[in-house]
């Protein structure tokens, strides 16, 4: 007999556990960086992500796309401006990340997943008042924190065995369009669902320690202390502020791994070793 298939057969039996524990779960992914620069890495995670619902899981996506904006403000000749090295996002800008987001990006995600046989739906925070955000700044133009969050619409397409794909736009109380932090969306839609899971796709393999070693498990002071001593740092720390924003709200951890590695989401599921970095709370 083929050993490939011996060890295949070998692997799902030792997922059986796992795949039991993650039933029904709500688990909700920042998609991200590398995994999105890629067709073929598209390809392997939407393939994932339609497998996490054969078994049993709910997966809701929230996706970025920053270098497909500044691509397109350059190729419409909209010039930025910054405060404190973030951009002003003014009336043309937001209509801009509007078009690209709920436009190019969800859409190449959601097709990426139909192909894969899942049966995936496009939204924004905008859809049904999902996400609900006052001004950041006024210095920052239409820049939005999420306020008041209103997640019946996803349970309505979880029910309908549908999988959503979330652009991270705000609906302002004023009829205004926000452009929201990636991951802050993120964070802010798995507390409204109480989601088992919260996980931040990036381009490292997690928090790293003062070695450069990563961090396989953390609790919610470790992360503060981290901080503190200045070995979480640079961009890593806006995710583990997400992290525990989201786990403060209801989320019952919060992984930060690489979306680089190929099926990252299933190692980190369905394995015993997972990826990244898991946080819980104190």
């Amino acid at each position: 007999m083929n050993r490939d298939w011996i060890a295949t057969a070998r692997t799902l039996s030792q997922a059986v556990p796992y795949l039991q524990r993650y039933t029904d779960a709500i688990v909700v992914i920042k998609l991200g960086g590398h995994a999105m620069g890629s067709d073929e890495a598209m390809e392997v995670f939407a393939r994932d992500v339609v497998l996490m619902q054969q078994v049993g899981v709910n997966p809701v996506i929230v996706h970025g796309g920053g270098p497909m904006i500044n691509a397109m403000l350059d190729k419409l000749g909209i010039e930025s401006s910054f405060v404190n090295g973030k951009r002003v996002t003014d009336q043309a800008t937001v209509e801009v990340v509007e078009m690209v987001l709920s436009g190019l990006v969800n859409k190449r995600i959601v097709q990426a997943i139909n192909r894969q046989g899942g049966k995936a739906i496009g939204i924004s925070g905008k859809d049904a008042n999902l996400m609900v955000c006052d001004q950041t700044n006024a210095d920052l133009g239409f820049v939005g924190t999420p306020a008041e969050m209103n997640p019946k619409v996803l349970h309505a397409l979880f029910d309908k065995n549908l999988i959503p794909v979330i652009a991270p736009l705000g609906a302002g109380r004023n009829g205004e369009t926000f452009n929201v932090n990636g991951d802050t969306a993120a964070g802010a839609i798995a507390a409204s669902l109480k989601a088992d899971r919260l996980l931040l796709l990036t381009d490292v393999a997690g928090v790293k320690n003062a070695d450069g070693e990563v961090i396989t498990e953390l609790k919610a002071q470790q992360i503060r202390d981290l901080t503190t001593e200045g070995v979480i740092a640079g961009g890593m720390i806006p995710k583990t502020e997400t992290a525990l924003d989201a786990i403060e709200g209801g989320v019952r951890a919060v992984v930060i791994l690489d979306g680089r590695a190929p099926n990252a989401c299933l190692l980190e599921l369905f394995t015993e070793h997972g990826a990244g970095s898991l946080i819980r709370g104190d």
